[in-house]
């Protein structure tokens, strides 16, 4: 039962709870990456609203070299979500189990990388700070693309602006007084939206306390190592079922 569930929960087969299950593990992982992202570099790689941002004034004072940073670390992001977008349309036309499951296979394998560079990372901060820079921008970008992807952009992982919005936008329609019943005229509050995105962020917000305090005091390759093996255990199932099927396909073949 458990393997069926993981199978479920990142597999080709989709519903609305598999999408809100799996886009809360994968808040608690992007918060945890931001959280030691943060520790690594000083700053947040999911915040592209932020690097534009700061690009635009970097480039408008004169910090042509700062501006050109930014423009690699948005480009790095923009990167990982169109390789989500290849991959999972390649397993798409494939009809694989794995079209999800794959992003999220590479983006393990990547958080391990980030996990060595981090270990490393005050001993040659010029030379792999930026390397840590656009690599965490890229498996943000990669991750929001996936549960973008999967769950027809219902859902996001990776910040919390939107999700923000949108659960303003629900507080406002339960404290509006519906003062005529109009059953084509009254405003009503998205109930299951509502509960969606508050445990979105709830989970964001706990995969920030609890990655903080792992990067902090386990360090970074034990704390990656754990990240990475959720994220392997999610695409697993789906991954060996392809396997099988092209095992199978090629023992025919010979």
């Amino acid at each position: 039962m458990p393997l069926h569930y993981l199978s479920r929960l990142s597999g080709a087969a989709r519903d609305a709870q598999a999408n809100l299950q799996l886009g809360c593990v994968l808040a608690l992982v992007a918060g945890a990456v931001n959280a030691g992202g943060f520790l690594a570099i000083g700053g947040y790689t999911s915040h592209m609203t932020g690097i534009v941002s700061g690009m635009a004034d970097d480039l408008a004072l004169g910090n042509v070299t700062v501006a050109l940073a930014a423009l690699g670390a948005w480009l790095a992001f923009v990167s990982g979500a169109a390789v989500t977008a290849i991959m999972v349309n390649w397993g798409r036309r494939r009809r694989l189990h794995s079209q999800f499951a794959m992003s999220l296979l590479l983006e393990a394998v990547l958080l391990l990388v980030f996990g060595l560079t981090g270990n490393y990372l005050a001993a040659m901060p010029n030379v792999l700070g930026p390397v840590t820079i656009l690599l965490l921008c890229f498996v943000m970008g990669l991750q929001n693309a996936i549960i973008t992807k999967l769950s027809g952009a219902a859902i996001r992982t990776t910040h919390v602006t939107g999700i923000s919005t949108d659960i303003g936008i629900e507080i406002g329609k339960m404290l509006y007084y519906n003062r005529r019943q109009l059953p084509g005229d009254m405003v009503r509050v998205n109930r299951a939206k509502l509960k969606t995105h508050a445990a979105l962020i709830l989970c964001f917000f706990a995969g920030g306390v609890s990655g903080a305090l792992a990067f902090k005091h386990i360090g970074f390759p034990a704390a990656t190592i754990i990240l990475a093996g959720v994220l392997s255990l999610l695409a697993g199932m789906p991954v060996l079922q392809d396997a099988r099927l092209l095992w199978r396909f090629y023992r025919r073949r010979q």
